[in-house]
């Protein structure tokens, strides 16, 4: 079934705050979406009760759209639908897997993405044992778009019945996939009172997975991890956690065949005992790398993003994002010469989501309110993914029945 764009109400969009200068020298124009039109909403085709969405894009510009929707006595299904370049339709949902047996949660949430050509990978999450938190990972690989999939491959070879999973997954030139997760073997008898740890490994196109390997041996219990490509390499962030209960952002990166050891990327200095539920993010552009974050560090509640212009060798001071009583929840798109930022604030009313946009300089060019919505969990977390031409985001309508809304920002004619 096809669907048609649709216009975001006026009460949902309007501006909070515009930069009305052009910085010199950056050549990044700031977007104007002042009107109630300039955000096009594009219905899905996600079904009552979906949540947990995610974007994906290929290099010719085709976004991937996926999400959880129940299948009643089945239990729950992973469906993706396509929105190819320069079109404002999504195409018709396809089913990944479905399963009865499948860890659902509104902060750890699956995927697909694109390989190359009609070759894709999706995840999920499934139970392993009875314990609430035994669950794994699920990675499955496509060959004809989505049409047909191949039998689940398990990334992880502990077994043991523990959390895995705050998956972050992308396409390698050689045509594997690389997954980095947290891994919970560490925390599996002795009343659970080891570590969680952060690991990797590669998926080859034949299914086998090589290099389980440990990247760090004390992290957050279940923040989301994220993860970029850079010219020689990868880089990966998390939400570590010292002996002392420090939460703060940290950083490896994946250059000649070899990770690096972790390094601080932020110094916020948050101490909590237990997990914030929010993770980072990056994003990468040949050598620009933005990473955005969250962090409640002094009672002062923020949205926080640092740059790079040499693939995350070093970054530039933290520069604060939010408008104020920030949520956290966050998304980052590094273009060539600005980057954009997803979050959800809190209101008196509720939450919104909120779309900021950043010269390569670190000039906060302007601030959108995109949306109302609601604080629960069940709104989950917004996306976006984008490139020269125009950025989707996405996001869950937790009004019941709740359904994954989306739409775009055209970006012709502002110099990116």
């Amino acid at each position: 079934m096809a669907y048609s764009a649709d216009m975001i109400s006026t009460k949902g969009l309007f501006v909070l705050t515009v930069a009305s200068v052009l910085v010199s020298g950056c050549g990044t124009e700031p977007l104007d979406l002042s009107e109630p039109d300039s955000i096009p909403e594009i219905r899905t085709p996600a079904g009552d009760g979906s949540g947990e969405p995610n974007l994906s894009i290929d290099k010719d510009g085709r976004v991937l759209l996926s999400w959880i929707e129940p299948a009643g006595e089945d239990g729950d299904r992973l469906r993706f639908a396509t929105l190819d370049a320069g079109v404002m339709e999504w195409s018709s949902a396809r089913s990944v897997a479905q399963g009865p047996n499948w860890f659902v949660n509104w902060a750890d949430f699956p995927s697909v993405i694109p390989i190359s050509g009609d070759r894709l990978a999706a995840h999920w999450l499934a139970k392993t044992g009875p314990d609430t938190y035994a669950y794994g990972v699920n990675v499955s690989l496509s060959g004809d778009g989505g049409q047909t999939w191949s039998e689940p491959i398990v990334p992880h070879g502990d077994g043991t019945q523990t959390e895995h999973g705050f998956v972050s997954m992308l396409p390698m030139d050689d045509g594997s996939v690389s997954a980095v997760w947290l891994d919970g073997r560490e925390m599996a008898g002795d009343g659970g009172s080891g570590d969680m740890t952060l690991r990797h490994g590669f998926i080859r196109a034949d299914g086998s997975v090589e290099a389980d390997t440990l990247l760090d041996d004390r992290v957050c219990e279940c923040c989301q991890t994220s993860a970029a490509r850079i010219p020689d390499g990868q880089i990966v962030v998390y939400r570590n956690r010292s002996e002392e209960e420090i939460r703060d952002i940290s950083i490896v990166s994946y250059r000649d065949g070899q990770w690096s050891d972790p390094r601080a990327l932020s110094n916020d200095g948050w101490q909590i005992h237990g997990c914030p539920v929010n993770g980072p993010s990056i994003s990468a552009s040949g050598n620009r790398v933005a990473v955005a974050w969250f962090t409640g560090a002094n009672d002062e509640p923020r949205v926080s993003l640092v740059l790079s212009d040499d693939s995350g060798e070093t970054f530039n001071d933290p520069i604060r994002i939010d408008n104020g009583n920030p949520l956290g929840r966050v998304e980052v798109l590094m273009l060539d010469r600005s980057a954009f930022v997803i979050w959800m604030g809190q209101t008196d009313e509720g939450a919104q989501v909120h779309l900021g946009q950043v010269d390569r300089r670190g000039t906060l060019l302007g601030s959108w309110v995109v949306t109302d919505t609601s604080e629960a969990r069940s709104s989950g977390f917004p996306q976006l993914v984008g490139n020269s031409e125009r950025v989707v985001l996405a996001w869950t309508d937790a009004r019941r029945p709740s359904t994954i809304r989306t739409a775009v920002i055209a970006l012709q004619g502002y110099s990116d």
